[in-house]
């Protein structure tokens, strides 16, 4: 029971981790197509080792779901701090680039 909760967590944080990279590739593609698009493409550069070991930490999260119940504690803790963090970043880029308001 306890190692199903720590996958569901686990791909919860993946989730999130992938969601982050996959907005920082959208804006990333739309300002190298826009004229004056540099400055967010700057900022997307800068963003993406955020984006690489938040979804790095997702991974190892729940490839450690696959260990003992310690192992699943830690993959819940990592899972956790690796969504919370992509949460965290995708917020401010958004809120960065927030248009239509």
């Amino acid at each position: 029971m306890f190692n199903l909760i720590a996958v569901l967590i686990a791909i919860a944080g993946l989730l999130a981790a992938l969601g982050h990279a996959g907005y920082l590739a959208m804006l990333n593609s739309a300002a190298t197509k826009r004229a004056g698009g540099a400055p967010v493409a700057q900022y997307v550069r800068s963003r993406w080792p955020i984006a690489g070991v938040t979804t790095a930490g997702a991974l190892l999260a729940l490839l450690l779901t696959s260990g003992p119940m310690f192992a699943d504690v830690l993959a819940i803790l990592l899972a956790a701090g690796s969504g919370g963090g992509a949460v965290k970043a995708l917020q401010a880029t958004q809120e960065r680039y927030r248009t239509g308001e």
